[in-house]
């Protein structure tokens, strides 16, 4: 009888977990859309980004009027996500590699520092629905 009640309990308490957890899960549904500043060989460089569910889209424009995308994996901790990413490049500029930090600044409103190694040192701010 004491095994049955534990059994249960422990049935009802992962439940309820998983009841009360969700929110969470469903935040990173809707995408969170940013905007990105750098500098790369003394050009302004340029990128609109979003992520959803810790995986993100970047399209940039580069030195030289290079065009381009990057498709970012984010870690997503309590305060900050890193991330590090994987991109292509017009102009001969080829495979570009990406990585920084992106950090909640407030409830709807986050700050990110990156580099990429076709867009250089960045800077991002973005928003959260």
């Amino acid at each position: 009888m004491k095994n049955l009640f534990i059994v249960k309990t422990i049935i009802a308490s992962l439940g309820l977990l998983v009841l009360f957890s969700s929110g969470q899960a469903s935040a990173q549904i809707i995408p969170q859309p940013y905007v990105s500043v750098g500098e790369k060989d003394g050009d302004v460089t340029y990128a609109a980004g979003a992520r959803a569910l810790n995986l993100g889209v970047e399209v940039g424009v580069g030195p030289d009027s290079s065009t381009g995308f990057d498709v970012l994996k984010f870690m997503n901790l309590p305060v900050i996500s890193p991330y590090v990413g994987l991109g292509w490049y017009s102009n001969e500029k080829g495979v570009a590699l990406s990585g920084g930090v992106q950090v909640n600044a407030t409830e709807n409103v986050f700050l990110g520092a990156g580099y990429n190694s076709v867009r250089g040192f960045n800077g991002q701010l973005g928003i959260k629905f």
